[in-house]
């Protein structure tokens, strides 16, 4: 996968990535259908954007018949790897292990209890 500015796709691309990784290989209606379960699309957006995909290397096509068929070229796996390294390096200056310490939970401290007279009051300046 060749090294771009950014190498996590954008919302749109990474849906019809997803439509595909679920397909694993598909035409322009199938992914098309996969995305509209969440975002309707129009047919010649989806193409586009598919198109782009191949250009970028994350994805192969093949023609059947009329129709290209798509198939990933950049697993699941590898992409989150991308979109990980790339959250470690933009906000946790590359180190892993900052990023560890940050999703640590903090000490939990014991929640307060309210005093026993305060459990059951209801507050009268809301009625």
């Amino acid at each position: 996968m060749p090294k771009t500015a950014r190498d996590v796709p954008p919302p749109l691309e990474l849906a019809c990535l997803q439509a595909l990784w679920t397909l694993q290989e598909g035409n322009v209606r199938a992914v098309q259908e996969v995305v509209a379960l969440s975002r309707p699309l129009a047919y010649t957006t989806i193409m586009t954007v598919l198109d782009r995909l191949v250009r970028k290397g994350k994805l192969t096509r093949r023609k059947v018949g009329r129709a290209f068929v798509y198939s990933p070229q950049a697993s699941r796996d590898s992409m989150r790897r991308v979109a990980l390294r790339e959250l470690v390096d933009g906000f946790f200056d590359g180190s892993e292990a900052a990023l560890l310490e940050f999703l640590r939970p903090t000490a939990v401290a014991a929640p307060s209890t309210p005093p026993p007279h305060e459990e059951h009051q209801i507050d009268t300046v809301l009625l």
